[in-house]
């Protein structure tokens, strides 16, 4: 519509109508739709027509906003459909009403319209600095492109590793101190696993390093990286070119680029060899790329030293896909860790010497592609462009004197060490134990570290859905990531979809090859839930120990020999504390010291029996028996009743009360010490006679007598004073008045009558009536109220002093 009357027309129009299906639509729950499409067949014949245009239309709008998003869409076939596709539905409308609110805020003026550049950028490249830290773009990280390996003229067979075991692929073997027939032999690996032996065994084990590695000197200059080239070789020819090149130095610096994403074993993309005046960009996905074997002329030779960062790897590329095996390696990662530096990495050496911050974003970069692009090109060749001018400085500070020392001997030798150890890797074809997991490819390390807790089907369909990953991977030549990510198995053994629609939309967008074999997919859950269904769960099988690697079987204990017990292992001298006890419990020498007897300390001095023994007394006279412990009278148990109602101020009468007391208990004291100060001896001999006079004489004790006389006295003054108390109280009751209302004065209106009364009494000399206050009184037996409380005041707390 060009004029907005047209739009404004057009709007009124279909506003109504939608606002009259919306209302319509949700007078209708969703949940009575199958019960009229069941009662009305029209119904049921206008839903489906109404549902399939409905998608139509949706499907129509998805397709025409994606054109102006840029974004993918799909055909929405069911209302299924709807529910599967959701995210990517969502994330269309999402763009589009971003690119809405876009371009109103640039008609409102809220933002400037984005002006096109007045100069080309690709001109002020130069001038601009670098990002160091900005994303890789997606069409460098994961390349569109045919599969290389698809035009080898020697292609690897991935299903063929099932079987045997990887046996090398070199057909010659140069500088040779045994022959090839001769190191081809195969052992037997830890798992029982047969293997075949490293060609450059014998050569590597006993190689003697040139002796230039051990001398110190002067860092050779590297040339500058802006006006020096690298030399790009996709051509044999080129090959044997650079060949006579690196025979005619002593060190060489050699760096790999590698892919993994599409394809199972993976693929050796690049190699990149400098010497101290050039440096070589070897192309290794050519179709003749086996006869790289060719460069074993340079890589075996003892003579050349090969200098490598980080080559664990690097060794393992090379005798995959190359057949090309490394005698004489010289690792910088080892150096830099034998001299204790904060970083190993190649990044970290090339800041540390050369000033040279490296781009470390396309080491994830895809390296298939061809022509190389500038930066990926400019990438490959500074690893190892300063590479040998890192090797002399690593040299001398491993030479110096000052290095760090260990006991393993000095640091060259150290670092030499590792770097024969690490050129002694063997490559091994990747595979898995599909029932215990264990393998390179397998899945036990996988589930031992996940929190997810599968039950016996769901751990059974696990295991069948990673075996059918790999499987097909390997038909495919696809990395098993690329197939189906962990996550995506982990979520199909949780669910365990019921049909292949719900499987499809677990797969995701990545697994859209899985379309075709979404059938075989299918049967292999169904056939793993039935299988599981009596099956162990993952707790069990981790439990019991079935994905412990298997190794070789100890010999048991011959029937006939009788294992040592323990006591026998047991050391009666310990390497720590020597001969030293560490406690009397277990020192022989402490025990038993009074085995004939117990010697018993008394705890208090037994003064009865020192008093009643005479001198005159015969040292045969036997003691008397003690007496049977008297027993104390037991006390009625009473119960008590809190004082409750009291004053808080103590009346006179109490105190007096208690001041009687304490003069009662003063004289009782006085009375108990009077026999004790005339006599002195008089309480010991008291004693001492109880010990020889029978149960019945206690009663004829003078002081038992007194402290009962005591007694009954205290008790009679303290009967006689609770009956004085009661009688004053009986004299002092009256009997309670009973209140008045009729005469009572008025509570609402007693304020304006009082006045009046004291008004007209002015003058007279009396005092009005005083006014009834109900507030006023309280009752006579309830508690008194808690005082207020002393709360913590602001200000500056008080600080003790001494």
């Amino acid at each position: 519509m060009e004029s907005s009357q047209d739009f404004q027309a057009l709007r009124d129009a279909i506003q109504p109508a939608l606002v009259t299906v919306t209302r319509s639509s949700n007078a209708l729950a969703n949940e009575d739709l199958p019960f009229q499409r069941t009662v009305h067949a029209s119904v049921d014949r206008e839903l489906d027509d109404t549902t399939s245009r409905m998608l139509r239309v949706a499907t129509d709008l998805l397709k025409s906003a994606g054109k102006v998003t840029g974004q993918k869409t799909h055909v929405l076939e069911d209302a299924d459909d709807v529910d599967i596709r959701w995210r990517s539905i969502v994330d269309v409308i999402d763009t589009l009403l971003e690119k809405a609110d876009t371009c109103l805020d640039e008609y409102t003026g809220l933002i400037k319209r984005k002006d096109a550049p007045a100069t080309d950028p690709a001109r002020n490249i130069a001038k601009r600095p670098k990002p160091m830290h900005d994303k890789l773009d997606y069409s460098l990280k994961r390349a569109n492109i045919l599969k290389p390996q698809n035009a080898f003229e020697k292609q690897p067979d991935n299903l063929e590793s099932e079987s045997r075991p990887w046996k090398p692929i070199l057909t010659k073997k140069p500088h040779a101190q045994i022959s090839l027939d001769q190191s081809l032999t195969t052992f037997k690996d830890e798992e029982d696993n047969t293997q075949y032996q490293h060609p450059y065994e014998h050569e590597i084990v006993n190689l003697q390093y040139p002796s230039h590695v051990y001398e110190s000197r002067e860092p050779i200059k590297y040339l500058p990286i802006e006006t020096t080239k690298a030399i790009w070789v996709d051509t044999y020819e080129g090959v044997l070119e650079m060949l006579e090149e690196l025979k005619k130095a002593t060190e060489i610096a050699i760096d790999l680029e590698h892919h993994d994403f599409r394809s199972y074993a993976g693929l050796l993309s690049l190699m990149q060899i400098s010497t101290r005046e050039k440096d070589w960009i070897v192309d290794t996905l050519v179709p003749w790329r086996h006869k790289l074997e060719v460069l074993n002329e340079v890589f075996a030779d003892p003579k050349i030293l090969k200098v490598l960062h980080g080559a664990f790897m690097d060794i393992i590329w090379l005798q995959r896909d190359l057949g090309l095996y490394v005698v004489g390696l010289f690792d910088t990662h080892h150096a830099s860790d034998v001299l204790l530096y904060s970083g190993r990495s190649l990044a970290f050496l090339l800041k540390k010497f050369v000033d040279f911050d490296a781009d470390k974003k396309y080491q994830l970069a895809d390296w298939r592609i061809r022509p190389l692009p500038d930066e990926m090109f400019y990438y490959a060749r500074s690893d190892t462009h300063f590479l040998l001018y890192i090797y002399d400085m690593l040299r001398n500070e491993l030479l110096d004197p000052s290095a760090p020392q260990h006991p393993d001997g000095n640091p060259m030798d150290r670092v030499i060490q590792k770097s024969k150890d690490v050129s002694l890797q063997r490559y091994e074809h990747p595979g898995f134990n599909p029932e215990t997991g264990l393998g390179n490819r397998g899945w036990y390390n996988t589930l031992a570290k996940s929190s997810a807790l599968l039950s016996g089907e769901q751990f059974s369909v696990y295991k069948a859905v990673w075996a059918w990953r790999d499987k097909f991977a390997r038909r495919e030549d696809e990395s098993p990531g690329f197939i189906m990510t962990q996550q995506m198995i982990l979520d199909i053994a949780c669910i365990i979809p019921a049909d292949k629609k719900a499987l499809w939309s677990l797969l995701g967008a990545n697994a859209r090859q899985l379309k075709d074999h979404l059938n075989d997919l299918f049967t292999v859950i169904q056939e793993a839930k039935k299988e599981g269904a009596n099956g162990p769960t993952l707790m069990q099988f981790l439990r019991d120990g079935y994905g412990t690697p298997v190794g070789k079987v100890e010999p048991t204990v011959k029937a006939d020999v009788d294992a040592r017990s323990i006591e026998e292992l047991k050391s009666t001298h310990s390497q720590l504390w020597g001969g030293v006890p560490l406690s009397s419990a277990w020192d022989a020498s402490s025990k038993n010291v009074f085995a004939e007897g117990i010697v018993s300390i008394p705890l208090f001095a037994h003064m009865v029996e020192d008093m009643s023994i005479t001198e005159g007394a015969p040292a045969e006279a036997e003691k008397a028996p003690p007496p049977p412990p008297k027993a104390e009278p037991v006390e009625e148990d009473r119960g008590f009743t809190l004082k409750s109602g009291t004053s808080r101020k103590r009346k006179a009468s109490d105190d007096k009360e208690e001041e009687q007391q304490a003069q009662d208990s003063d004289i009782e004291m006085e009375e108990a010490a009077e026999p004790a100060s005339t006599d002195g001896n008089s309480a010991a001999a008291s004693e001492s006679e109880e010990v020889h006079v029978d149960q019945d004489e206690e009663a004829d004790d003078p002081y038992k007598q007194a402290r009962e006389e005591k007694k009954a006295r205290k008790a009679a003054k303290k009967a006689a004073k609770l009956a004085a108390k009661q009688a004053q109280e009986g004299e002092g009751d009256e009997e309670e008045e009973i209140f008045d209302y009729s005469k009572a004065d008025s509570v609402l209106r007693n304020s304006n009558g009082m006045e009046e009364e004291n008004r007209g009494k002015k003058g007279k000399g009396k005092k009005g009536k005083k006014p009834f206050d109900p507030y006023a009184f309280k009752s006579q037996n309830a508690p008194s109220g808690e005082r207020q409380m002393n709360f913590e005041r602001a200000g500056r707390s008080a600080t003790f002093k001494k």
